[in-house]
């Protein structure tokens, strides 16, 4: 059995390492587009208010899926309301 001895650089090193890996995860995901949105993300996307965000549900313009009392509303589906009134 093969014993390997760690010193206080290595740690150090690898320290440096993993906190460099997890900056560059958050950054990856921050940059990330939500594909889910709340109600009032979409209402100041959309630049619309709660009644007219109603009416395009009601009428089915824009799905949405509610999970507990929340609705939520993919963005690609927005996006694609977005480009057919363009």
């Amino acid at each position: 059995m093969k014993i390997d001895i760690i010193t206080k650089e290595d740690l150090q090193v690898f320290k440096t390492e993993l906190l460099e890996e997890i900056k560059n995860l958050l950054q990856t995901k921050n940059s990330e587009k939500k594909l889910w949105l709340r109600s009032t993300e979409v209402k100041e996307l959309l630049k619309i208010s709660t009644g007219t965000l109603q009416n395009l549900r009601v009428n089915g313009t824009l799905s949405y899926t509610r999970i507990g009392g929340t609705l939520y509303y993919n963005y690609k589906d927005i996006e694609q309301l977005l480009n057919k009134k363009l």
